[in-house]
């Protein structure tokens, strides 16, 4: 597949800057694959669009505030962190802006100087481990680190973004970046599925950023997806295999539940099972899905992953047709923005 498949033009005025003023207030595009029609929509009336015994497949990750500002010593030069997760050995992985003089040795400072990390190793895509030597960061996070916006919303992050950069249902710490498909929901949105007799099925995806970097191989096939853990527990199992026994489909929220159900279901030899650790599964056409029957997702960039995997489920022409008709019809795009469901 060419890289050139995966382009497409977007007015700069229509990337979401701000979530809508309720969850539940975006619009929805209806794509519907057996026909190739298009309905626009709202998400409340994901209702109309589920039917009795679907199942709602949740990523259950909770964004922690990764962004921290720090100094580099003995000079003082500012350094932006975003860290990325925790490594064996008492080792976190981080990005850094700017990276350049952050070499093995190089020692940094938290502005309250209650944390001190020591640069310990260079890795690739710039990304460097530090080494604790003093304080805690899961604590210096939670006091002085920032919602790590994607880099398109041109605003420093904001106290509302705490509570709106974050599913309603999130519960496990660990992500970079928000599962934006499930910002959508409220509770009261989910207990009225339940009512009408939509099952949830919970699971877990820490979101790194390497989901969002832009494939830069000519040829899509040719890009390595970077590794992000994922975790699906034999309770969600049960209730996945028992929508499909029931004639229901596994309804996917997210491109994060698309690739740790598929990821679960390679470690299970083919058959959707419990399973638990780092994926790099990359979805791209041709590709036969095996755990999912609908997706929920918001529109994506372009170059992406994220929208390779939507043109696999919904395939390429479709795809390209129904970010046209967003477009034309003046979606909001990207993570605060409006919502597509492919059924």
């Amino acid at each position: 597949m060419d890289l050139e498949d995966l382009d497409y033009a977007l007015p700069a005025e229509l990337i979401a800057q701000r979530p809508a003023e309720r969850r539940d207030q975006a619009r929805l595009l209806v794509v519907e694959r057996a026909t190739a029609r298009f309905t626009d929509a709202a998400i409340p009336d994901l209702a109309a669009w589920l039917a009795p015994g679907d199942a709602l497949a949740l990523n259950e990750t909770r964004v922690r505030p990764a962004r921290l500002h720090v100094h580099r010593l003995p000079t003082g030069g500012r350094v932006e962190l975003l860290l990325v997760r925790r490594e064996e050995g008492g080792l976190w992985r981080a990005l850094a802006r700017p990276a350049r003089k952050l070499v093995p040795g190089q020692r940094l400072e938290s502005v309250d100087r209650e944390l001190l990390l020591e640069v310990e190793a260079l890795q690739p895509e710039g990304e460097r481990l530090l080494r604790v030597l003093r304080g805690d960061v899961d604590a210096t996070l939670e006091s002085l680190g920032e919602v790590p916006l994607p880099p398109y919303i041109h605003r420093p992050a904001e106290p509302a973004d705490r509570e709106r950069y974050q599913t309603v249902f999130a519960r496990v710490p660990g992500a970079v970046a928000a599962p934006t498909a499930g910002l959508h929901f409220t509770p009261e949105l989910l207990a009225a599925l339940e009512g009408r007799g939509v099952r949830t099925a919970r699971l877990v995806l820490h979101v790194g950023p390497g989901t969002f970097r832009p494939i830069t191989r000519a040829r899509v096939e040719d890009h390595a997806m970077e590794a992000e853990w994922f975790e699906l527990g034999e309770e969600a199992v049960r209730a996945l295999r028992a929508a499909r026994a029931a004639g229901g489909r596994i309804v996917a929220v997210g491109t994060t539940v698309v690739r740790a159900l598929e990821a679960a279901r390679d470690a299970c030899g083919g058959t959707l099972g419990a399973a638990r650790g780092f994926t790099t599964k990359f979805i791209h056409p041709p590709y036969r899905f095996g755990a999912v029957d609908a997706l929920l997702t918001n529109f994506h960039l372009p170059r992406t992953s994220l929208l390779c995997l939507v043109a696999a489920f919904a395939g390429v022409e479709l795809t390209r047709l129904a970010y046209r008709h967003a477009v034309e019809r003046r979606y909001r795009f990207y993570s605060y923005g409006d919502a597509m469901l492919v059924v």
